[in-house]
């Protein structure tokens, strides 16, 4: 019996295998693509690349315009980013050992700006901002982004909270410690792998969102991706690879910190 499992169990695992292979062949194949297109010696999008040069990326970093949308893009996601830590972490506290009704509807109102369509999130937002005089304003384009990235980090926070042991924070308060020693001297510490993990979905959320941005933007107030979809309607210069590159490789660098950071804690 055994062997016949064995049997049968080769040639599915050799089947499975084919298809994850497969998957992340066509999962990636684009990225690669993108990647090799910004090195490529040609001025138009052709592939393969007749040549290999670094040429598309100093105009990139000798253009203003680029320069600006990026540090825009980080300006709005680092705050963003500390925003929804703060706020989700707050609001998941509140979700998991509040003790009022309505909890469950109100975390999946929480939860309704990842399932609505994102365009009509962006319509109303643009209303709202526009109403307000902060459309093409750093402080429109935080509270937009934020609105898509704080379900994140309120999932995130709410799923780490409901698997840790309180019974910590009641013997810590037993010791003498007060509330605030308590949230942050043991809570926080317990909950550091799920904070760091809300602030890195929450930092792409925002430094890769377009439709939200596309609203809010102005001549005066663009991020990068809003950049790169204006440049894509002119032309197609092979410096929207390079910058495509450097957004790929700035995600894939946090993406990298949280797996390093992860295997960090499991090793303590």
């Amino acid at each position: 019996m055994l062997l016949d499992h064995d049997r049968l169990g080769t040639p599915l695992r050799i089947g499975l295998g084919t298809i994850a292979t497969l998957v992340v062949v066509f999962l990636l194949a684009p990225i690669v693509f993108i990647t090799l297109l910004s090195f490529g010696s040609s001025p138009w999008l052709i592939f393969p690349p007749p040549g290999w040069t670094l040429q598309w990326y100093r105009e990139m970093w000798a253009d203003p315009g680029w320069l600006l949308a990026m540090w825009n893009s980080t300006k709005v996601a680092l705050i963003v980013t500390f925003l929804s830590v703060v706020l989700g972490f707050l609001t998941s506290l509140a979700l998991v050992r509040g003790k009022f009704r309505g909890r469950a509807v109100l975390r999946g109102f929480f939860i309704t700006p990842m399932v609505l369509p994102v365009v009509v999130l962006a319509v109303a937002l643009y209303a709202m901002c526009l109403k307000l005089g902060l459309n093409g304003t750093l402080t429109g384009f935080v509270i937009g982004h934020l609105v898509i990235a704080l379900p994140f980090s309120i999932i995130t926070l709410c799923n780490a909270l409901e698997g840790y042991d309180f019974a910590l924070e009641e013997a810590a308060l037993i010791c003498g410690a007060s509330p605030w020693q308590v949230k942050w001297r043991v809570t926080l510490p317990a909950l550091r792998l799920s904070l760091f993990a809300a602030a890195v979905f929450s930092f792409l959320v925002s430094w890769d969102e377009v439709v939200v941005s596309i609203f809010m933007a102005t001549p005066g107030m663009e991020t990068l991706p809003v950049r790169i979809w204006s440049a894509l309607r002119q032309d197609l210069s092979p410096v929207i690879a390079a910058v495509s590159t450097v957004l790929i490789g700035i995600t894939l660098l946090f993406m990298l910190l949280a797996s390093f950071f992860r295997k960090d804690q499991d090793g303590q």
